[in-house]
């Protein structure tokens, strides 16, 4: 019994080895493309387009390798090319051990491939072979690696618009050191493989070349690969050097990048950041990506004259991406920030930030003309709320030392803005000016097609000696300014904003002294200049001195404007036009001592912003002469008695002035605003 037992064990095990044997002769002998025939009708069947292979081999294993020869593979009904695939050879290997949750494919080799992948506007695409009603599904196909060897690649996208077309060639580096591309980048032994490409996003194109290893991590593996680079798109460069992970939907990067062009908004069709026209720049920085957050680490570089450094990050999440700066400069030139808010420079041509609309109609028209026309100075350059619409920011600059045209103090500059949901605010736009500061406050709200803004600017402490250093009468006054602008307007651009805006402006003097000289001429007292320029000048007080306006529709009207002196008291009225840049006021000075030789008349200031006029009014002046002249006839010593000042001036309730500069502040604050 235990023999038979035996015995039938042995033949069990030797039919088992005979098979194996049969099985292993049978594989070793068996030609793959035997099947070839049943798998192009199969997957031709399944995916309703033609496929076909010149040649099947595989070697099994737990990854087993396919390679196809000569591949064909149709493109969808709807496409622009007959063949969506073509290539010389496919070789690709398959996970046995992640199936059925994934099917992953550890490696594809492609020799002379061209490829077409293609999406409409309706979402449909060329790659997606499921029926309409499984396609929302994710693809269970995983790719980790991918190598080429002399392909072509396009991609078309109908819905951005974005059309890309790659060509990818291997090289030996002994023989391309001895070609010498001059248009080539430098390479070492670490890249094997050149992609030269060229493309179009939205209205911008773009061409360059990159450089990478032998094989590139291609889907979810997180395996770096290295790679360097150059992007030309219109008068804009980039150069990238460092390591890349997951070609098809980068997982991570760990770059140099150096980026330089003609403007910054140049930039905006492929990052879609709200960034302002600007002079030519250069930025380097370390570019480091965690998922969906981007960082810029060690910025450094220029726009224009002005240095910058610092740090940024742009984090893509819903439903608008987050864009982070810390930003400072040593020496910031106020002209290379001019065309941020629509100001002429002449590394824009003259022309501001204009916005690239239709300017065919008789209105735009008028904007563009009005945008650089020489006699305005408020800039009317069009910003774009649409821009401010598709992003949120938090940007700090400080600059410790300011470069500003035509003299203005300006010296230092401190800066805080918020953008959210399409509402700009800068609770911070601080400048230190002439000695003391200018504190502004702004707020933009761009969820409308027109923006509605509120500015709010506080003078502080302003050295009034600072004001106009070149002039030695004027640079003797001293004494420290304070002024407030509070305006609410709606507008796409400053002009346009202000010529529509209601508020509040106001201006207050303190501790202040003037030229005697110069508080004579004013009052055209010319028996008092005789009196100075013998026994010589001397500063007086300037006791205090108040302006407010009411603005309303763009129009100021003055409802305060005294300014008192230990020996003049000094009345005005007057009114300013934002819309058309004009304005016109009339000062009375009136002495408050007898004198002789005094010929007091009102002075009117008038003209545009850009080219401001003054003139004495002619009437109390001719009055005042013809009494001298009629007299004189009469007796020669009579002829003084009209230019005799008998003092009618009166000094001014400062605390009153005060008080009611205070008031037209609080009133335009607002209640809300006073607590």
């Amino acid at each position: 019994m235990f023999a038979k037992t035996a015995v039938a064990r042995h033949r069990g095990w030797a039919i088992a080895g005979a098979a194996l044997a049969l099985l292993t002769l049978v594989l070793a002998l068996f030609d793959w493309n035997w099947v070839r025939p049943p798998i192009e009708r199969y997957i031709s069947r399944k995916t309703e387009r033609e496929f076909r292979m010149s040649d099947l081999h595989v070697r099994l294993g737990w990854t087993p390798t396919i390679r196809m020869r000569d591949v064909y593979f149709g493109n969808a009904p709807w496409a622009t090319d007959k063949a969506m695939a073509q290539a010389e050879m496919v070789e690709f290997s398959v996970s046995l051990r992640d199936l059925p949750d994934k099917i992953l494919v550890p490696r594809v080799a492609l020799t002379r491939p061209d490829l077409v992948f293609e999406r409409l506007a309706d979402d449909r695409r060329n790659w997606t072979l499921a029926k309409p009603s499984e396609s929302d599904e994710p693809s269970r196909l995983r790719i980790s690696t991918l190598s080429v060897d002399q392909g072509r690649l396009r991609y078309i996208d109908h819905g951005e618009p974005f059309e890309l077309d790659v060509r990818a060639s291997t090289f030996d580096q002994t023989t391309r050191e001895k070609v010498k591309d001059a248009d080539a980048p430098p390479v070492n032994a670490r890249y094997s493989t050149e992609y030269a490409f060229a493309g179009r996003y939205h209205d911008a194109t773009f061409s360059g070349q990159a450089l990478t290893g032998e094989v590139l991590s291609f889907q979810e593996s997180g395996v770096p690969f290295p790679i360097k680079g150059r992007l030309n798109a219109s008068t804009t460069k980039v150069e990238i050097e460092g390591t890349i992970a997951d070609a098809a939907d980068i997982s991570a990067i760990d770059v140099r990048l150096l980026i330089e062009g003609r403007t910054l908004a140049n930039l905006y069709p492929f990052l879609l950041l709200p960034l302002p026209a600007s002079p030519p720049y250069r930025l380097q920085g370390h570019l480091i990506q965690n998922g969906p957050r981007y960082t810029m680490d060690d910025l450094s570089g220029k726009i224009g004259s002005t240095d910058v450094t610092g740090k940024g990050a742009y984090v893509e999440r819903e439903p608008r991406p987050l864009l982070t700066a810390d930003l400072h400069s040593k020496l910031l030139n106020m002209a290379d920030l001019g065309p941020l808010i629509g100001i002429e420079t002449k590394q824009t041509g003259g022309k501001p930030n204009l916005s690239q609309s239709d300017t065919a109609s008789r209105p735009a028209a008028k904007q563009k003309d009005k945008a650089v026309t020489p006699a305005r100075i408020l800039p009317a350059g069009q910003f774009e709320g649409s821009r401010l619409q598709k992003i949120d920011a938090d940007v700090t600059l400080t600059a410790a030392k300011l470069v500003v045209p035509d003299a203005l103090p300006l010296e230092s500059l401190d800066a805080t803005l918020h953008l959210h949901d399409s509402v700009l605010k800068m609770p911070r736009l601080d400048f230190g000016f002439a000695g003391g500061k200018i504190a502004g406050r702004v707020t933009l709200d761009a969820r409308e097609p027109i923006i509605r803004s509120d500015v709010q600017v506080d003078l502080q402490s302003v050295h009034v000696d600072r004001l106009i250093p070149d002039s030695k009468t004027l640079a003797k006054g001293a004494g420290r300014l304070g002024a407030r602008l509070q305006l609410q307007g709606r507008g796409n651009s400053i002009a346009d904003a202000a010529a529509v805006a209601n508020g509040k402006m106001s201006a207050t003097i303190v501790n202040g002294q003037v030229s005697n000289l110069l508080d004579a001429l004013s009052g055209l007292n010319g028996g008092k200049v005789l009196q100075l320029l013998v026994g010589g000048d001397h500063d007086i007080v300037v006791r205090c001195g108040g302006v407010a306006f009411d603005v309303k529709h763009g129009r100021g009207d003055a409802s305060l404007f005294v300014i008192d002196t230990e020996q003049t008291q000094v009345l005005g009225e007057g009114w300013f036009d934002l819309a058309r840049e004009r304005f016109e006021v009339t000062v009375a000075p009136k002495p408050k001592e007898v004198g002789i030789l005094s010929l007091r008349t009102p002075v009117r200031l008038h003209g545009s912003f850009k080219d401001p006029e003054f003139q004495v009014e002619k009437g109390p002046l001719l009055a005042r002469a013809g009494g001298a002249i009629a007299l004189a006839t009469l007796n020669p010593l009579a002829a003084l008695l009209p230019l005799i000042e008998t003092g009618p001036g009166e000094s001014s309730d400062c605390a009153e002035v005060e008080k009611r500069v205070r008031g037209a502040v609080g009133q335009a604050r607002g209640p809300e605003r006073r607590r």
